[in-house]
């Protein structure tokens, strides 16, 4: 709980984080507000088919221009992309608060939905891409990921809380306003961000298809994102029926009007906060895959249940328990997939997953009015529920092979973070680094290079000790934590010292193209690094250690 609270103070005492955080808010404030306004509009129009309908016709272009929109977070600066998007969906909402007011044509509203929901669709992955590169450590991107998490689940309260009010004492016209309101804050929240991006680009820059599928091909090469990508994608289909089944058990079966579809709707997010705070406690743990997979379960059997149950009390207390669900995969499935996936395709792989879930969200919608007609809503609801929990049971061992895996990886990265070069490296270049680390033993007395060797990579020490000798001296000793090599790299010059083992070492090696690419191509890395340097030939010279 220490290590939680202290993310919390990291999120807000870093400045572009916080901001980043903040727009998150706004955003998702939007989202959930706009979601109830426009359901209840629909519903009035053309009753639950028409529900379906719309969110179908919102989510199914969402689909399509959301892997091919993110090729571009991977091209230009995300935050510049986030300001548009909330900008886009601000005017959006407005435009569709002036046609509901004026009793406009409802393929208007529709179409205006979708463009809003295009934006939206956006901005959840540029989000998720952006985060990590504020970030420093596997610990702290956990922390910030807990608290969007918090900051989601408020919004998922706040905003169908709001819708109720609103509907209650105004109308839809008010909703859309207030969704308009919630996104341009989060426009200008984002303006202020400013993170660190390379000096030097790593790669050449590709056409929006080819980008599409290099970040496609990243998810099918990677068993675990694989997984993971499965079982988000289930969970979506669930979110999406349930947008659905909360309008028609709060008018059809509840009869609560609807005010309580926001009722419904806001516990959910009730239950999220609760949630997110739970999840605060898993800030630096080490089984984040089967947290996730428990949260994806979670989704679906309190639906399940409300199926086999009756009564406002109950529903209420089953969709907050769907809430908690919703925080635990939240804070597994972004930092996961932020650690998993290359930064260079990062925004793509977040645009992939966005739409899948857009289509997903829309198929699950599409669903409901089906198995209502095949056997009622509470057949519905028992189908829906199911789905989830049994596609956890047979992921299960993956999911815990996944959580050895990244144990292993968050040892490297805590070994390269101990190095004064690298501390000013945001997580995705440290996790870019610790990809490449080649582990290398060697033998007490052996020598591992030799002065006027050609250099071809550089050494962290993670076990043992090693003396280095310039010129026929002695000039110092290493031991675990210490980096050595690097000198021949970054000046392109021969070995300027021999290090020999003094006791049988466990090195971890770094290729010279990795090092080189990451270490100079962030300004601050690159300034400590020519600070390291100049001061260890200075002190050292003629020796030198490598």
């Amino acid at each position: 709980m220490r290590a939680a609270g202290g993310a919390f103070v990291t999120t807000w005492r870093n400045p572009d984080l916080r901001r980043a955080q903040l727009g998150f808010a706004g955003a998702w404030t939007a989202e959930w507000t706009f979601t109830v306004g426009l359901g209840v509009y629909a519903f009035r129009e053309g009753g639950s088919t028409a529900v379906g309908l719309v969110a179908l016709l919102r989510t199914l272009p969402s689909a399509v221009v959301a892997p091919f929109a993110t090729v571009y977070a991977d091209r230009w600066r995300r935050e510049r992309l986030l300001v548009l998007a909330s900008a886009v969906r601000g005017i959006a909402c407005v435009l569709t608060a002036l046609l509901a007011a004026s009793g406009g044509p409802a393929p208007a509203v529709y179409a205006l939905a979708v463009a809003s929901t295009v934006a939206a669709v956006l901005y959840r992955p540029v989000h998720s891409a952006l985060l990590p590169s504020l970030c420093r450590t596997p610990t702290e991107l956990a922390g910030a990921n807990v608290v969007r998490g918090m900051l989601d689940s408020l919004s998922t309260l706040i905003g169908p809380a709001v819708a109720a009010v609103l509907l209650a004492v105004s109308g839809v016209t008010a909703v859309f306003l207030a969704a308009a309101v919630a996104s341009l804050w989060s426009a200008a929240m984002t303006l202020r961000v400013h993170p660190e991006v390379m000096a030097v680009a790593c790669g050449r820059r590709t056409g929006v298809w080819s980008g599409f599928v290099a970040g496609v091909r990243v998810i099918g090469r990677s068993r675990p994102l694989l997984m993971m990508f499965t079982l988000t994608t289930a969970q979506i289909l669930t979110r999406g029926a349930l947008s659905v089944l909360t309008v028609v058990v709060a008018i059809d079966v509840l009869h609560i009007g609807e005010a309580g579809v926001g009722t419904l709707t806001g516990a959910v997010g009730a239950g999220a906060v609760v949630g997110s705070v739970a999840a605060s406690a898993v800030v630096g743990s080490r089984r984040l895959a089967a947290l996730f997979g428990v949260g994806v379960a979670t989704w679906g059997l309190p639906i399940a249940v409300i199926g086999l149950v009756g009564g406002t009390g109950p529903a209420l207390v089953l969709l907050a328990c769907v809430g908690i669900g919703n925080a635990l995969v939240d804070v597994g499935l972004f930092t996961l997939i932020a650690r998993l996936a290359p930064d260079a395709v990062l925004g793509r792989v977040f645009g992939v997953l966005e739409s899948v879930g857009a289509l997903g969200m829309g198929v699950g919608a599409l669903l409901v009015p089906g198995l209502i007609a095949l056997g009622g809503v509470h057949l519905a609801l028992v189908v829906v529920g199911f789905l989830d929990p049994l596609l956890v049971v047979l992921c299960w061992r993956g999911l815990l092979l996944l959580d050895a895996s990244m144990t292993v990886r968050d040892e490297e990265v805590a070994l390269l973070r101990s190095v004064p070069m690298l501390r000013p490296l945001p997580l995705p270049a440290i996790e870019l680094l610790a990809n490449g680390l080649e582990p290398v033993h060697v033998s007490a007395g052996v020598t591992v290079f030799a002065q006027g060797d050609p250099g071809d990579r550089c050494y962290v020490i993670e076990q043992g000790s090693v003396e280095v000798v310039g010129d026929g001296r002695t000039v110092t000793t290493l031991g675990p934590g210490d980096l050595f090599g690097e000198i021949a790299l970054l000046r392109q010059v021969p070995r300027t010292a021999t290090v020999v083992a003094r006791t049988d070492l466990v090195l971890a090696s770094l290729r010279s193209q990795r090092f080189l690419s990451v270490v100079t191509g962030f300004r601050s890395s690159a300034a400590e690094a020519q600070v390291g340097v100049d001061g260890r030939l200075d002190r050292f010279a003629p020796g030198a250690t490598g």
